[in-house]
């Protein structure tokens, strides 16, 4: 790289002008590269709070959207690599501008689908028919209504839900490139030209933001899906849902515009600030000694040396970084501690607003204001007190270990009781419950006379606290409507239900669930446990950075987070997803394929999502404690080489004094 001129190498007027110019300011770097960061993790966070919309939306599996989630990963990884052999050698400031407009790019086209499909249409099939608001029992009525449903499979239909898969993915594969080079070229750049002193405190700050990002994200998302997803369509007249409703579907890609536009405003400084700038001189005393500036000062030059090296020099170069860093077994056993946590953290970000939803009957608005206002905040905590503990004691190698083996452990312990803190399924006739001891879709003789149609599904409570997918289910022929409104109050005359002996009403919506005083001790109990998991991030950043060759360190981060990539953010979703998958009781269907599920095994759903959680936390202990054996024996065997140092110096004099007895030792 390139000397860089001091302050004091300007003239008065020169300083003048650098004052006055703030693309010459690493403080201003600082703050531009912290409001892209925020914005750039808010597109991920964003669709991670709206993925269970989208599903509900446009007929998705978990898998298929855990795919997605994890799809940007892809793009990520192809090109993470190289970002570490050009570092300097570019305009780093018009890199990282370029990647925040590709971000923008691809976060309009997430918003894309809404725009090239029709407006949303959930179940009315009756109600098209007989020109009212409800599906109700019609016996007189003769035809097969199941085909209602399928007048809307079109190749046309089909076509447009290939589109929209393939969109998305599109946007999220460029929404992994156009991240490559953000992080990365923004921390050297900062590293390079800010002072030694407040290096730390710049890069402490943008590693806050990474944290908050995705929180802001939830928050974001949590306001969004209030508003009705066809809010630019129809009046609110027109809408018969409520947000409690589980066919509502909220404006999913209204927070896509809003992100992407934050992105885009933010790209524009980049284009402003020059290739190298001024070194920041911190005002008052150094605090570094002489001793760590002649540190500071091999590393760079080593880091020199890589970057004089050509690209095959340096992709040949890569394969015996990669392996001499795999045979260390601290900081192979590290990476996979991390990589046993973050496949826990993707899982759970992609999926813990539908868990909650699911298993408390939130909604998705309320699911995603406890993830970003608890847990994302919680972990944040536990980062930053992990950090201030590992200051405060001035920690060995050891040392570190053993702090991250206490923090997985007092996790372990607040993870197992989220276990069994959840709600049963719901009682759903047909479904999940029965009078006899058959089961099975629409296996009521109470309403065999009404013809219902096979896909409706308009949830409805019955006065017996049995749920049914339609009233028509439910064998309902009357229903009540607020003239003002012109919303349902509640269905009357139901063959199915029955109170007393006497033939029951039903009122709109599902019945919820009956264990709301579980809810507050599971946010309370994943909080903790996620403070607690969090404590030993920066510990094992240390022992990865301590625990290597100088030169490598560069190379194994990058190594480092790649392998993150690819056995844990790549993976985690679709795991997850496919996990979720196999606990549906009732699978809705779109031209004869499974689409979104409409009812979950509560207590499956539960025991799997939550028990990969917790397979993937016994897992990073498990790697911890074997860390913390290795460095005991490693330090055990150290003193006693150093004992058997001194041992011949020992024996020599013992042997002089045999020969001569007079002599003093």
């Amino acid at each position: 790289m390139t000397s860089t001129a001091t302050k004091s190498s300007y003239p008065d007027q020169s300083q003048k002008t650098l004052c006055r110019n703030p693309f010459l300011s690493i403080k201003f770097f600082v703050f531009c590269h912290g409001f892209l960061q925020l914005s750039q993790l808010l597109v991920s966070g964003y669709l991670k709070s709206s993925i269970s919309t989208i599903e509900r939306r446009y007929g998705l599996s978990s898998q298929t959207s855990g795919l997605l989630a994890s799809f940007n990963e892809v793009g990520n990884t192809l090109l993470i690599v190289f970002i570490s052999y050009f570092g300097s050698r570019v305009h780093r400031p018009r890199f990282i501008g370029c990647g925040a407009i590709l971000v923008s790019l691809a976060a309009f086209l997430m918003s894309l689908p809404h725009f090239i499909t029709g407006p949303y249409e959930y179940d009315r099939s009756i109600a098209s028919v007989f020109s009212n608001t409800t599906d109700l029992c019609q016996p007189g009525v003769l035809g097969s209504w199941g085909n209602l449903s399928n007048a809307s499979c079109t190749p046309h239909a089909a076509r447009e839900n290939h589109e929209v898969l393939l969109v998305m993915f599109i946007a999220q594969a460029l929404l992994g490139i156009g991240g490559v080079p953000i992080q990365p070229f923004g921390i050297s750049y900062i590293d390079d030209f800010a002072s030694e002193r407040n290096s730390p405190l710049y890069l402490g700050i943008l590693f806050s933001v990474t944290v908050i990002g995705p929180g802001v994200g939830f928050m974001l998302g949590s306001t969004m899906l209030r508003f009705y997803v066809d809010v630019d369509k129809v009046t609110g007249d027109e809408v018969q849902l409520t947000n409690k409703d589980p066919r509502w579907v909220g404006a999913w890609w209204l927070g896509f515009l809003v992100a992407a536009s934050l992105v885009a405003v933010s790209a524009v400084p980049y284009f402003f600030f020059p290739r190298e700038m001024p070194k920041e001189v911190a005002s008052g005393k150094e605090s570094s000694s002489k001793k760590s500036k002649d540190v500071l000062s091999q590393l760079r030059s080593r880091s020199e040396h890589v970057q004089n090296l050509s690209l095959t020099q340096f992709i040949k170069h890569f394969p015996l970084v990669l392996l001499r860093n795999l045979r260390h077994p601290v900081f192979l056993l590290v990476v996979l501690a991390q990589v046993n946590l973050s496949a826990m953290v993707a899982g759970l970000a992609t999926f813990m607003g539908k868990f909650l939803e699911r298993q408390f009957s939130l909604t998705a608005s309320l699911a995603n204001m406890i993830i970003g206002a608890v847990n994302i905040p919680g972990a944040m905590v536990g980062i930053v007190v992990g950090g201030a503990i590992l200051k405060r004691f001035q920690m060995s190698l050891k040392q570190c270990s053993a702090m991250c083996v206490l923090g997985m452990f007092l996790c372990l312990l607040l993870a197992f009781p989220l276990l069994f803190l959840g709600c049963p399924t719901q009682k759903v006739a047909g479904v999940t419950y029965s009078e006899s001891s058959e089961f099975g879709h629409h296996a009521l003789e109470c309403n065999l006379q009404c013809n219902c149609p096979e896909k409706a599904y308009n949830p409805i409570c019955g006065s017996n606290a049995i749920e049914y997918i339609s009233p028509c289910s439910a064998g309902c022929r009357l229903v009540n409507i607020d003239a003002q409104t012109n919303s349902v109050l509640n269905y009357t005359d139901c063959s199915c239900i029955s109170k007393n002996g006497l033939v029951g009403t039903a009122k709109p919506g599902t019945c919820g669930t009956s264990c709301s005083h579980f809810f507050l001790p599971f946010v309370v109990l994943s909080c903790l446990a996620g403070i607690l998991a969090s404590t030993s991030h920066t510990p094992s950043f240390m022992l990865i950075l301590r625990s290597i060759q100088p030169e490598d360190k560069s190379f194994a981060v990058g190594i480092q987070f790649m392998l993150l990539r690819v056995l844990a953010w790549m993976p985690g979703p679709v795991l997850y997803g496919s996990a979720i998958d196999t606990t549906c009781i009732l699978w809705e269907k779109k031209c004869d394929r499974k689409a979104a599920c409409r009812y979950y095994d509560n207590n499956l759903f539960r025991q799997r999502y939550l028990g990969l959680q917790f397979f993937f936390e016994v897992g990073a202990f498990l790697c911890f404690v074997t860390v913390y054996v290795v460095l005991r024996r490693q330090e055990r065997e150290a003193r006693n080489a150093a004992e058997t140092k001194t041992d011949p110096e020992k024996e020599k004099l013992a042997g002089n004094s045999i020969k001569n007895p007079e002599s003093k030792v």
